[in-house]
């Protein structure tokens, strides 16, 4: 009778993250389940005639610890978000909380002002306004 031994661990994905992880930590990568580069915080990001308005999703920072610059028509969130405290003898068996630092870049559209960009950080969630150029702005002409 032969014995055939599976050379799969029994959770292949399992084993694939925690490789992942692991890798992480040594090379001090930032990956993301999308793909390569860091994806904290979620962004959501739309537009208005007057604006650009952008949502980052960042539970858990203290917002002295959240950089925004804008450059050269890029916008720069970074930071760093501190690994939650576990009790000295306690085990984890799961850890999806993203902690390290971050790093995300936008790229906004040539008639933001620099000079009206503002942000504010609530409940979680950094919110920047980029104002557009009162030039750039849409407006009605007046046939005489």
């Amino acid at each position: 009778m032969a014995i055939y031994m599976n050379p799969f661990p029994s959770d292949l994905f399992a084993e694939f993250d925690r490789m992942r992880r692991e890798l992480d930590r040594v090379f001090d990568l930032s990956t993301g389940i999308r793909g390569l580069g860091s994806r904290f915080p979620a962004l959501n990001v739309g537009s208005t005639p007057k604006s650009v308005e952008i949502f980052a999703f960042a539970p858990g920072l203290d917002p002295a610890s959240i950089e925004v610059q804008i450059e050269k028509g890029l916008l720069t969130i970074s930071g760093e978000r501190k690994p939650p405290q576990v009790p000295e003898k306690a085990t984890v068996h799961v850890g999806e909380r993203f902690a390290g630092r971050f790093h995300r870049v936008l790229s906004l559209p040539d008639d933001i002002d620099p000079a009206a960009v503002s942000a504010s950080y609530r409940d979680g969630v950094l919110h920047i306004s980029a104002q557009r150029r009162e030039s750039a702005q849409p407006r009605r002409i007046t046939v005489q």
